[in-house]
């Protein structure tokens, strides 16, 4: 003769809101380092068009004999999301800042020739950023 379990087979109630529990501890712990990995990658994005930026005001220069006073005239497609401005260019230099929307606070900046001195940057030709990660 065989005898039946009482219970049926499953889940109980405690089991699930510990499971639940679990999944939520790793979310926490992972959702904050995936935020920074996005952080570092717009700080990238801001950093590199920078720099591509200088090599297109030096094409703009040897041709002009003055730097481009916008990316308009640079012809500059930046990174998507990435604003570059050019606060100032003429024949004895250019400054440029770059941000982007959700990187904000985050602003690169950098400054070459006899152009004014464009925070964060503080030396010329070196690219410096407020809040790098």
């Amino acid at each position: 003769m065989r005898l039946s379990h009482p219970h049926k087979a499953g889940f109980t109630l405690i089991e699930l809101l510990i499971v639940v529990v679990i999944i939520g501890i790793l979310a926490a712990i992972a959702i904050p380092r995936f935020q920074q990995t996005k952080g570092k990658t717009f700080t990238a994005s801001i950093k590199s068009d920078l720099r591509n930026v200088a090599g297109q005001q030096e094409n703009y220069f040897y041709d002009n004999e003055a730097y481009a006073a916008n990316i308009t005239t640079l012809n500059f497609d930046s990174s998507e999301g990435v604003v570059v401005t050019i606060t100032e260019a003429n024949a004895r230099g250019w400054s440029a800042s770059a941000t982007h929307p959700a990187a904000w606070p985050l602003t690169c900046a950098v400054f070459y020739g006899q152009a004014a001195v464009l925070p964060p940057a503080e030396t010329e030709g070196v690219l410096k950023c407020t809040d790098a990660p």
